[in-house]
């Protein structure tokens, strides 16, 4: 699916990081960006930088079913009744043993990060497939491919999107509607900002962080080709085909990328 004028396309977790630099892509190509999340000065002052327009400011915690519901509601009705593309995008990040991990946590990521995902796409696939068209991106991690120590339950809600997103593209079949999951590596955005000083070793950060706009194009040009995944940086689908081959193989590169905090057992 080309994103040209009049693509109503919704983004969430619009305010930042990858999802800012989603929507300013597609306002660029002409797009009518619904922009999703809590922030709402944030996405005001996005909305009013953003060409073309309007853009409709999306006040919504994905958490909440009945938030992503209206907000999605809301978007169809004001764009004319419909919607051509959406990015489940919006999520969180804490990492740490899992052990020392506060259940409160555990809890916030897994309503985020996945069922925030499922919430979006739910409210989004009626409209799209009424229409019989239309495009659904879930931006996943390369964490889905293979999780790291003190990143458990961050990579687990990863891996859930993974597989809902896989199997839903097969179900999407002679729907009209298709589906990309996207594998971030390491980019650079404030997901981390409030952890930084507790990071693990084997983190890079910023150092490394690729810059959100090359992953943002990489996400577009797969929704063009109709992609069932697109991983950033590339190294990022190397390591998930190395874990598909073998777990210790992929272990023993990324002790060779990381250091040996990213795999510390050999077995």
């Amino acid at each position: 699916m080309e994103v040209t004028t009049g693509t109503r396309a919704l983004v969430t977790g619009a305010s930042s990081g990858i999802g800012r630099a989603l929507a300013q892509k597609l306002a660029q190509r002409g797009a009518r960006v619904g922009l999703a999340a809590r922030s709402v000065d944030q996405l005001e002052s996005l909305a009013a930088e953003l060409p073309g327009g309007p853009h409709l400011v999306l006040p919504c915690d994905v958490a909440v079913r009945a938030d992503v519901e209206t907000a999605v509601a809301r978007f169809v009705a004001q764009t004319g009744g419909g919607i051509e593309l959406v990015v489940a995008n919006a999520g969180i990040a804490h990492y740490g043993p899992f052990r020392e991990l506060a259940p409160e946590l555990v809890e916030r990521m897994t309503q985020v990060n996945w069922l925030g995902t499922v919430w979006t796409v739910r409210a989004a696939l009626e409209p799209m497939v009424a229409a019989g068209r239309g495009h659904v991106v879930i931006v996943s991690s390369g964490a889905a491919q293979r999780s790291f120590p003190d990143a458990a339950v961050y990579g687990a809600t990863k891996a859930a999107q993974r597989a809902f997103g896989e199997a839903l593209r097969h179900e999407l079949d002679g729907t009209g509607v298709s589906l990309t999951v996207a594998y971030p590596g390491e980019i650079a955005t404030s997901l981390h900002d409030h952890e930084k000083a507790t990071m693990p070793v084997w983190y890079h950060g910023d150092a490394r962080a690729s810059p959100p706009d090359e992953l943002a194009d990489a996400i577009l040009d797969a929704v063009a080709r109709d992609r069932r995944a697109v991983a950033y940086p590339r190294v990022v689908g190397l390591l998930g085909v190395a874990h598909g081959i073998s777990p210790r193989l992929a272990d023993t590169v990324l002790r060779r990328l990381r250091g040996p905090s990213a795999a510390p057992r050999r077995d």
